[in-house]
């Protein structure tokens, strides 16, 4: 009701339209709940869960509606399954120091990446989406390049606040990001974003439909997918660009599907000091184009904005300057960000975030780790005034 039903009423006058029934009403100025997408899917993984006898009722209110709106969670997930969570109510709670300084870590990581990487970022691709049709191709595709990476600082930074805050409070979050840039297929991609509603929508919509479709074999598998990453789609909101959003990434998984790749989890093995090999790095820049692309169509307003934008990078001005739309000096300060931001992704790939530090050199030496923080802390002091929303607060 809340999402979806203008969306549906004015798809369908659309299609009364195009058969030649001259059709008119008006939508409902409705409100959207704060959270309503993820408070939503907290309540029926609750209600699925009991059905299928794998928890018992909660008997107490106050601890369900603690689990349903958990306040860290309740804007931007990430979503956590009640069979993990709300054992963990049940428990007494002390402070646990260790747990509560890497909370204060995650958060620190957070911030970093929300303000001083998003938010600059922002204030270029915002800027150029207002008004892409008198732009370069140059810089259209700059700005495409520039999206995940905004994104996924975004989104990322707001899920490592929230679990940091969690911890805080002896509670364990559910993992939401596993360096997704790192992945050398859009398979791998997906089991590293947005891990707590893929890994929903792979229990419940997933499972059930590939099982039911098993007899049609890889044709079976191939709809299962291609349903689920619809939904994916459109769980972001009610815009034709997010179902085409998920279209897009489901029929990407047809070569692997074909190939037999699909479902295969081979680790990074790195190569010369510790880098990526050759090989895995070129698998993981083909995989970052692919999504640059899937994101042009999530960001568009419409799906006509989305076929200008792609028709503007492929001009005749792709190569020409791109227009730098911020001061150099704020520019070029963002690009090396993100350069420690993916370097620190890679050497801190087996932990949870890049400053859960251990006795590895250097990081063992606490100086070492007390510069790290007090650098942050500054970089974070000095981007305070450029306030930009999460881009996960609209779903």
């Amino acid at each position: 009701y809340f999402k979806y039903l203008n969306f549906f009423a004015d798809s369908f006058a659309q299609l009364l339209k195009a058969v030649g029934l001259n059709v008119s009403w008006s939508t409902l100025n409705i409100v959207l709940p704060i959270g309503v997408s993820f408070f939503t899917f907290k309540l029926i993984s609750y209600v699925i869960e009991v059905h299928r006898e794998h928890i018992q009722p909660s008997k107490d209110f106050i601890e369900f509606g603690t689990y349903v709106a958990f306040f860290p969670t309740i804007l931007s997930g990430p979503i956590d399954r009640p069979d993990k969570f709300i054992p963990q109510l049940k428990q007494n709670h002390n402070l646990n120091y260790e747990m509560a300084v890497d909370g204060l870590r995650q958060i620190l990581w957070g911030m970093f990446t929300k303000m001083c990487i998003a938010n600059n970022l922002a204030t270029v691709t915002d800027t150029v989406w207002a008004d892409f049709t008198s732009h370069s191709a140059s810089t259209l595709l700059m700005i495409a390049i520039l999206y995940p990476i905004q994104m996924y600082a975004d989104f990322d930074g707001y899920s490592n606040m929230a679990i940091g805050v969690g911890k805080l409070l002896g509670i364990n979050v559910a993992k939401n990001f596993d360096h997704p840039f790192l992945a050398r297929n859009i398979a791998e991609y997906w089991r590293n974003w947005h891990i707590s509603l893929t890994g929903w929508l792979t229990d419940y919509v997933f499972s059930p439909l590939n099982i039911a479709f098993r007899h049609l074999e890889n044709l079976g598998l191939i709809l299962s997918i291609i349903i689920n990453f619809v939904l994916i789609g459109l769980w972001h909101g009610a815009n034709w660009t997010f179902a085409l959003f998920g279209l897009y990434h489901g029929v990407l998984y047809i070569p692997l599907i074909l190939s037999g790749a699909f479902g295969k989890k081979k680790k990074i093995k790195p190569g010369y000091r510790g880098l990526p090999k050759m090989k895995d790095f070129s698998k993981m820049v083909l995989t970052f184009l692919l999504v640059v692309f899937g994101l042009i169509l999530f960001r568009a307003d419409n799906v006509g904005d989305a076929l200008l934008f792609i028709r503007g990078i492929l001009s005749s001005s792709i190569l020409s300057k791109p227009m730098l739309l911020i001061d150099n000096i704020t520019l070029i300060i963002t690009l090396l960000l993100i350069f420690v931001l993916l370097t620190l992704e890679w050497f801190q790939r087996d932990k949870q975030h890049a400053l859960q530090f251990n006795d590895r050199k250097p990081f063992k030496y606490r100086w070492v780790r007390w510069i790290i923080y007090y650098t942050l802390l500054v970089l974070i002091w000095l981007n305070i005034g450029n306030e930009q929303s999460f881009i996960y607060f609209q779903f």
